[in-house]
């Protein structure tokens, strides 16, 4: 079976790697804290420097999560120039569970789509995570059109 990082270079595979872990600890402690959380990104630079973003809080105090992450999408978009790559995370439900979402884009032309199942907070108030699944993604930010 081939995987994603039989195509990607190793700049590319690093990107998306310190994507992962900089927005999996922030998911896992937000369903710590609020037992959900509103859809949020994270980038890497063209200089290498990754940092987490968000949705235009112009959509008021409840919005949809739908909404949220389009947010998030053309806020990507709009700074393509400026970043290699992007990660997108939303809380889902997937076969019936509680699962994170990070879809992960490199301007290489690698879209992925990580699914990290978890098992909700209990006293301890951390989110159990599970084993992840990779799948290919749908270019976001990166397209043909």
């Amino acid at each position: 079976m081939t995987s994603w990082r039989d195509t990607a270079s190793a700049a590319a595979q690093k990107d998306l790697d310190g994507l992962l872990n900089l927005v999996l600890p922030q998911a896992q402690e937000l369903l710590g804290k609020n037992g959900r959380f509103y859809p949020f990104g994270a980038s890497v630079s063209t200089d290498g420097e990754a940092s987490l973003t968000a949705s235009d809080e112009g959509l008021g105090e409840h919005p949809q999560p739908e909404q949220v992450l389009a947010g998030v999408y053309d806020g990507a978009r709009a700074r393509a120039r400026e970043n290699r790559a992007f990660a997108f995370v939303s809380d889902v439900l997937i076969d019936g569970g509680d699962a994170v979402q990070v879809e992960l884009e490199h301007r290489d032309g690698i879209a992925i789509v990580v699914w990290v199942p978890y098992k909700p907070a209990t006293r301890n108030r951390v989110p159990t995570f599970r084993d992840m699944s990779v799948t290919p993604g749908e270019p976001r930010v990166w397209t043909d059109s």
